[in-house]
C-alpha cells in the first residue's frame, strides 16, 4: 500500500515537513509506502479553464501536476498538509490541487484522503476545512483524528514542541492506515460500489 504525502509549503524544512515525516514514520511502522511531493516550493500556475484536460486527461501544463496525477491513480491514500496563510492554505498548493483535481479522470472512490494544517496561532479549522473539500467531491473517504489535525509553531522546527499536535498526527496516520487496510479487504470482497451516473443541472437555465 502507498500514501501519497503534499507538502504545500515553500520551505523544505518547515513546521508542515516536520508533520508530514511524523505520520510518514507511523505509515512505516504499518508497513505502508509513502512518498512526499513538494509542490509548495514549486512555481505552479493556476487553472485557465481550458478544458483541455477533458480531451486529454492531463493538465496543458506539463508540470508537477501530472506528475502528482500519475502517482495518485495508483496510490491509496493521500495527505495534503499546508501552513496557513490568510486563514486559508498556501495559494499554490490550491493552484496545484485544483489543477489535480480537476484534470483527472481517474476514479478515486474509496483512496483515503486527510489534511493538516499548520500555524503559529489561527485560522487553522478554515484551513482544515477547504483543503478536505478536495476529498469530498472526489468519493474519497476522510481519515480523522482524536482532534482536528492542527500543529502550532512559527520558526521551523518550533512544531516538535507542539505535543498535542503530534499526538493528533500520529494518530491520524494510525486511523488512516487502518481505513485503508479495511478499505482493500472490503474491495476483495464486494468490490467498489456501483456508482449512479452522475446528473448536472445548472441553476440558471
Amino acid at each position: 500500500m502507498k500514501v501519497l504525502l503534499i507538502n504545500g509549503s515553500p520551505r523544505s524544512r518547515s513546521n508542515t515537513s516536520l508533520a508530514l515525516h511524523q505520520m510518514a514514520e507511523v505509515f512505516a511502522a504499518e508497513g505502508i509506502e509513502t512518498e512526499i511531493l513538494h509542490p509548495g516550493k514549486e512555481a505552479i500556475r493556476g487553472c485557465i479553464a481550458c478544458c483541455s484536460c477533458r480531451k486529454t486527461g492531463k493538465c496543458v501544463f506539463d508540470d508537477m501536476v501530472n506528475e502528482a496525477a500519475r502517482k495518485l491513480e495508483e496510490a491509496d491514500g493521500m495527505v495534503v498538509a499546508s501552513p496557513v496563510y490568510y486563514a486559508s492554505a498556501n495559494a499554490t498548493l490550491i493552484a496545484f490541487l485544483d489543477r489535480l483535481f480537476y484534470s483527472t479522470s481517474f476514479d478515486k472512490r474509496m483512496k483515503v484522503g486527510a489534511s493538516v494544517v499548520v500555524a503559529r496561532r489561527g485560522g487553522c479549522s478554515s484551513t482544515f476545512d477547504q483543503l478536505n473539500k478536495y476529498f469530498t467531491i472526489s468519493g474519497m473517504p476522510v481519515a480523522s483524528s482524536h482532534y482536528w489535525n492542527s500543529v502550532h509553531g512559527a520558526a521551523p522546527g518550533e512544531a516538535a514542541q507542539d505535543a498535542e499536535g503530534l499526538v493528533t498526527v500520529q494518530n491520524l496516520a494510525k486511523n488512516m492506515a487502518f481505513l485503508m487496510k479495511s478499505i482493500a479487504l472490503g474491495k476483495e470482497t464486494y468490490g467498489l460500489p456501483k456508482a449512479t451516473p452522475k446528473v448536472s443541472t445548472n441553476f440558471i437555465r
